[in-house]
């Protein structure tokens, strides 16, 4: 009697295993069926742009809907030149705010600060928008653009990209609301990488005499470089598909131009701004296609990034 009992329940542990198994394969190729759903989809409703325009979409700068001509070229740009800006802001800063609350802030307070870190990350983006608009680009445009435009604009080679009009909005506007958006998510992740570094190792490295930054610089990033890689990661993908707040300060204007203090125009503002006004085929193909750019853009960019870190494993250890 006791061998019957447990051999019917190692069958029914065998047939839950079994089932778990599936349910789990199951899970993971719905994502990549939901994956291939949304690619598909795309490609399917920019066909008529792709017949009309092919390869030249890409690199045409105009967007005239009222002769059906259109061209991606502004907005891929505008969503390059934001992102890359937001990125330069935001590493650094994320950088000093993990390394002070894990290295250099008081106990007391590392809670109350990294409570507030999730909370910023937390905030809807229409609401950054608003700030941004209402706030931030008032200030920006009356106090800082006329130093830029006074002090920077005057430079060679870097002077025209910070002269213009004093608006408030536009790209570097736009760039930093990004940045403060995307600070949050990229702090919050390399903090907690940052808390599981042995102790026993940054203990080391201070008995040898290393400071702080020597510690965070040789020791914490090297073990934690595919977490940090993934926080910025996660804040690329945030800053490249913004759409509602970088659609309040960016301008939504579809003007090429050297100056980052002009309007300009991205892949999410215009699908946010003309989508709802798209009449007829090729319109609408159009913007479906900027939204495959958009896919097709951050891919290239988490590829690369994946290859990074292949590339930086295999070297591990080749040194010694």
């Amino acid at each position: 009697m006791p061998i019957r009992l447990h051999d019917a329940r190692l069958k029914r542990q065998t047939i839950l295993d079994t089932l778990f198994r599936n349910l789990t394969r199951l899970a993971a190729l719905g994502v990549l069926a939901l994956l291939a759903a949304i690619l598909g989809s795309l490609i399917i409703g920019s066909m008529p742009a792709i017949h009309a325009f092919g390869f030249g979409f890409l690199v045409n700068p105009e967007w005239d809907p009222v002769n059906d001509q259109f061209g991606a070229l502004i907005p891929i740009i505008g969503t390059l030149i934001t992102s890359v800006i937001a990125l330069s802001i935001a590493i650094p800063v994320s950088f000093g705010i993990a390394l002070f609350l894990t290295e250099l802030s008081p106990r007391v307070l590392r809670r109350p600060l990294g409570v507030a870190i999730e909370l910023l990350a937390g905030i809807p983006s229409i609401i950054y928008g608003m700030w941004g608009l209402f706030v931030f680009a008032p200030l920006f445009g009356d106090h800082v653009e006329p130093w830029l435009n006074q002090h920077i604009g005057t430079l060679p080679y870097v002077g025209p990209f910070f002269s213009g009009p004093p608006m408030g909005i536009g790209i570097l506007t736009a760039s930093i609301i990004l940045a403060i958006m995307v600070i949050p998510f990229i702090a919050s992740v390399m903090r907690d990488v940052f808390d599981v570094v042995p102790t026993l190792l940054k203990e080391s490295a201070y008995g040898l005499g290393s400071t702080t930054w020597e510690v965070m610089w040789s020791i914490v990033l090297p073990y934690t470089k595919v977490g940090v890689a993934g926080g910025i990661m996660l804040g690329l993908g945030r800053a490249l598909g913004e759409t509602m707040a970088v659609t309040f300060v960016i301008g939504n204007a579809h003007e090429l131009t050297k100056s980052l203090l002009n309007p300009g125009n991205s892949i999410s503002s215009a699908l946010a701004n003309e989508f709802t006004e798209a009449f007829g085929e090729l319109y609408t193909a159009s913007l479906i296609e900027l939204g495959l750019i958009l896919f097709f853009i951050t891919f290239v960019v988490l590829s690369l990034a994946r290859y990074m870190l292949y590339k930086l494993g295999q070297r591990e250890g080749k040194a010694a």
